[in-house]
């Protein structure tokens, strides 16, 4: 006689909400995995679930499909971005935090240089997202962050640049600095020479005041 197996417990519904967002995490984790490694047109949906572990019907159910799950990746990207460069953050701070959350995850600038490369992405971001990052760029330069004579919107393509260059360019970095980019040395000698620059921007508004007044 075959033992008696215990009955299946019916999940309650706080453990299926906590089993749907595990599920949603590993999918959004594999979709940054498989869109770096190889744009929006070379992922495959059935990758993305073989490297989550899931079913990938789940992404349908999920997300709506393969482009509702790159958007729902931007949209985490933008509101994490939201949380962490907001308008009272000096530009010195913003900058190295780009840099350190490129050089962490280097998957988050490989995806950047796709979405460059392939206008025709899907696209989240918005004209908002845009004007507000153009605004908060343009207060750090009201509290003399960044040289009054300078464009904002330039200043901010720069920053950018400059923070996403060692991704881009990782075999050069390693080859000029003598580490790869994930050693926390060229974090710091890279960093510290990036907020020196900027340092040396907000300085020019210093002399110009000076020039003027004199």
């Amino acid at each position: 006689m075959e033992p008696k197996r215990p009955a299946r417990r019916t999940p309650e519904p706080a453990e299926r909400v906590r089993d749907a967002e595990r599920t949603k995490r590993k999918l959004l984790d594999a979709a940054l995995t498989e869109y770096a490694a190889n744009g929006y047109d070379g992922a495959r949906v059935g990758e993305i679930a073989a490297r989550a572990g899931v079913n990938k019907q789940l992404i349908s159910y999920y997300f709506g499909g393969k482009e509702g799950l790159f958007r729902a990746m931007q949209r985490e990207w933008l509101d994490h971005e939201r949380d962490q460069a907001g308008p009272d953050v000096p530009a010195d701070d913003v900058m190295r935090w780009y840099l350190r959350d490129n050089l962490k995850d280097p998957r988050i600038g490989r995806l950047a240089l796709w979405q460059a490369l392939a206008e025709d992405l899907p696209e989240e971001e918005s004209q908002e997202d845009a004007d507000r990052e153009l605004g908060q760029m343009r207060e750090r330069q009201a509290r003399g962050e960044i040289a009054a004579e300078l464009d904002p919107a330039a200043v901010q393509i720069a920053m950018m640049g400059m923070t996403l260059a060692p991704v881009a360019f990782r075999r050069t970095a390693k080859r000029l600095f003598g580490v790869d980019i994930d050693d926390p040395e060229f974090e710091t000698r890279y960093g510290d020479t990036l907020s020196r620059i900027l340092a040396r921007l907000a300085e020019e508004t210093e002399h110009h005041s000076e020039r003027n007044t004199s």
